[in-house]
């Protein structure tokens, strides 16, 4: 049995896919350039406008084409933990609002399903996650494309290492950060006038209140809080895959092929434990 979900074509699924992950990335790159450069002022009244009309069907439309190139080509493995990446993402971002914390949460599922199951499946993650939320949180929807990209940088980290070397963990999760505030900073500002917790509002107040614009006001406090943010989640990530029984972390592919985690098994191991797997 194939563990894979690869539509059967040997071409023209690989050459399909690339196409929809480009168009996706060209069509997210348009939006935030389209909010930092032309910084529409009536965005702030939100979905309804046309510059927010457009913002909110940039993000998601690219986010849906990166979704449609991704989830063709994961594994059942991937695909089926994926819910639980965004049943965490969701409960854990829900209880942060909640709390009125600085810091948002709500990619502690995203981060831990690319470490164990790769980039693509992080992105994928992160993208539904916001998608599934935004049916009773709208605030949610805008900040997929973002999601996916913080999905992508954690399994891209596993990937290169960085969870088999401890020490880098945390400059994984500050360097992800960076690049998350960078992304939601201009949806923040533009789309929602920079709102959203208690504990984020008042970081946004505080610059402002030094004399920043409200674009300044929101990256600064993007770049505070999601440095924060995605340091504790990607330690906090970190300390749930090692803590997971050594048989259970190398029952993901990823994790084998790509010695993830220290102790993981090796790449021809993993290959051909998988080959054995789909021969049965």
């Amino acid at each position: 049995m194939n563990s894979s979900l690869t539509l059967p074509s040997g071409t023209a699924a690989p050459s399909t896919r690339r196409i929809l992950l480009i168009a996706g990335a060209v069509v997210i790159a348009a939006t935030y350039l389209y909010l930092v450069l032309v910084q529409p002022a009536e965005i702030a009244g939100g979905a309804g406008t046309p510059a927010g009309l457009t913002t909110l069907l940039g993000f998601l439309g690219g986010g849906a084409l990166l979704v449609a190139g991704i989830l063709p080509g994961l594994n059942t493995q991937a695909v089926v933990l994926m819910p639980v990446g965004i049943a965490l993402n969701i409960s854990f971002g829900q209880l942060a609002g909640t709390l009125g914390l600085p810091i948002y949460l709500d990619a502690l599922g995203t981060v831990l399903i690319g470490v164990l199951a790769g980039p693509a499946a992080g992105a994928a993650t992160g993208v539904l996650s916001n998608a599934i939320w935004g049916l009773f949180n709208p605030f949610a929807l805008p900040f997929a494309a973002g999601s996916a990209v913080i999905g992508l940088l954690a399994g891209l980290a596993a990937r290169w290492g960085m969870f088999r070397r401890l020490y880098l963990v945390p400059v994984a999760g500050l360097l992800t950060g960076v690049v998350g505030g960078l992304l939601a900073a201009p949806v923040a500002a533009f789309m929602f006038g920079a709102a959203g917790t208690m504990g984020t509002n008042a970081i946004v107040a505080a610059f402002r209140a030094m004399g920043d614009t409200l674009l300044v006001a929101a990256t600064k406090q993007g770049l505070t809080s999601d440095t924060i943010d995605k340091l504790i989640i990607f330690t906090v990530v970190a300390l749930i895959v090692y803590a997971l029984p050594r048989r259970t972390r190398n029952a993901f592919t990823f994790v084998r092929r790509h010695r993830v985690l220290l102790g993981a098994s090796s790449g021809d191991s993993g290959s051909r434990d998988e080959s054995a797997a789909e021969r049965k």
